[in-house]
């Protein structure tokens, strides 16, 4: 703890905010939008699509190397820093006991650690931590199983994920033939199948796939 105090001394603390989104198709603007008030430098805003299952993720990482002793992290709800209840409460505890930085939970003014540092504040933010920590896990399990459970009902209405197969050509023999000893160029060959020139290499290449003769 001294060596957390002695870094603090003699610098302002910087402002940092990790916003997090699981897929490329969700939008962060509402994360953005809700950090708009605190001024937080460019440099120190880090943007991350992954998923929250763990904290293998390059940004987050890049950013708690970068933050030191006294220096603020927001967040606008602790879902966005995490869905694994373990993993949340270590991350918690590293960045706020190790590293000495205070975190504000945008959405839940009592897991704002730059107030009520006495026995009793802490005890409240821990408890709170613990609570929601364990709701966005849940969370996270109830979406995987949802996701399951709605797989699991397309396939037994007849629902095919994946590719579609490959329609192979009677004649695909010889005309495979006939474009390995150059007789015919890619587009040439393409046409007679029917499809692409990327659809014919992976033609091919699934019918090496099945010890098919060619």
């Amino acid at each position: 703890m001294s060596k957390i105090i002695n870094e603090v001394a003699g610098r302002d603390p910087e402002l940092f905010a990790y916003v997090r989104v699981s897929t490329k198709e969700q939008n962060e603007d509402r994360q953005l939008i809700s950090l708009e008030p605190y001024n937080i430098p460019p440099a120190n805003l880090f943007v991350e699509k992954r998923s929250g299952k763990d904290f293998e993720r390059p940004k987050y990482k890049r950013m708690v190397r970068k933050m030191k002793a006294g220096d603020i992290l927001h967040i606008q709800s602790i879902d966005r820093l995490g869905r694994d209840y373990d993993e949340i409460i270590e991350q918690w505890r590293r960045l706020t006991r190790e590293k000495g930085v205070d975190i504000k939970v945008l959405n839940m003014p009592l897991l704002d650690t730059t107030y009520c540092k006495d026995l009793l504040g802490t005890f409240i933010a821990d408890l709170v931590l613990q609570v929601l920590s364990l709701f966005a896990q849940l969370e996270r399990e109830t979406m995987l199983q949802r996701q399951a459970e709605g797989i699991a009902a397309a396939k037994a209405n007849g629902v095919v994920f994946g590719r579609p197969p490959v329609a192979i050509p009677e004649d695909f023999d010889d005309i495979y033939r006939r474009w390995r000893d150059r007789d015919l160029t890619d587009e040439q060959a393409a046409v007679l199948c029917k499809c692409s020139v990327r659809k014919l290499y992976y033609l091919t290449e699934e019918l090496r796939g099945m010890e098919r003769p060619l």
